[in-house]
């Protein structure tokens, strides 16, 4: 599957849930992305608690960007307590109806015929991949959707997806500081596959958190710097993109130097002795 940019620029926080960004203001973030090659946005209809998808549609509607020129990622599933809906639990929901309503709901407020991608966004318990499957294709053959895939997804639940319908995407959270995908099966799965890894989060919790594990890193990556003449968070995209699963990073800030940094990463290739000392840096502990 053709991701539209490697580095993929995710929209949660640009409405409610962060910066509150008024509709000018999305216009020139999505007009400065697409100008730095930053073509991918990742969105879900329940950021913003169900308004981020509605307020970039109307920016991108102003931007002048030409719907061919970026590539638009969806997410459902997720059934958030809301004023609007009739929800008195957090739950999952992945009937037939649900998915193809939900949709074509996305498809309304982002202001588009299609999504170039649709994700699961995350496991239920109760999902049934026979009705998954009928209402994914139910969406491709209507021209809704053109890739599908899931969101945090394990290896043996996308066995159960694979089954009936490909998948095409798996976004999960990796980076550093979260790197089980690496040894659960999980990246391993969708190199086997040709399944497209993404990853939400991926910087982790080196500039989050004060810990111990954080310390260790930020010792390392004092050294990098110096020797890759880069910032500490390029450095961290560049420890991702050198898996050979090829993972697109789905970067969450919406500072402007740092959009560019993480653009940086791209043409960073760490050694490999490197590499390994930030993995020995974050997991605590020499390789076995």
């Amino acid at each position: 599957m053709k991701i539209a940019s490697k580095i993929i620029i995710g929209c949660m926080s640009w409405g409610n849930w962060g910066k509150q960004f008024s509709t000018k203001e999305q216009v020139d973030m999505i007009q400065f992305c697409t100008e730095n090659g930053n073509t991918t946005f990742d969105h879900a209809d329940i950021y913003g608690d169900y308004t981020t998808e509605t307020s970039f549609g109307k920016a991108f509607l102003e931007s002048g960007i030409q719907r061919e020129d970026i590539h638009i990622i969806s997410k459902c599933g997720i059934q958030l307590i809301n004023e609007k809906r009739n929800n008195t639990i957090k739950h999952y929901n992945y009937s037939k109806e649900y998915i193809l309503n939900s949709v074509t709901a996305s498809l309304k407020n982002l202001k588009t015929d299609y999504l170039d991608t649709f994700l699961l966004h995350r496991p239920s318990p109760l999902m049934q991949s026979e009705e998954i499957a009928e209402a994914v294709l139910e969406l491709k053959a209507s021209g809704k959707i053109i890739n599908f895939g899931v969101s945090n997804f394990t290896s043996s639940q996308i066995d159960l997806i694979t089954d009936k319908i490909p998948v095409s995407v798996n976004q999960i959270e990796f980076s550093l500081t979260a790197h089980k995908a690496m040894s659960n099966g999980t990246l391993d799965k969708m190199q086997q596959k040709g399944i497209q890894p993404m990853s939400w989060s991926p910087l982790g919790s080196v500039f989050r958190e004060n810990s111990e594990q954080s310390k260790r890193i930020k010792l390392v990556l004092k050294e990098l710097t110096k020797k890759y003449e880069v910032s500490e968070d390029v450095l961290l995209l560049a420890f991702i993109l050198k898996h050979p699963a090829k993972v697109s990073p789905v970067i969450g800030t919406t500072n402007k130097q740092r959009i560019l940094n993480a653009n940086k990463a791209l043409k960073i290739n760490i050694e490999l002795q490197d590499w390994f000392e930030l993995l020995v840096a974050s997991q605590g502990h020499e390789m076995a």
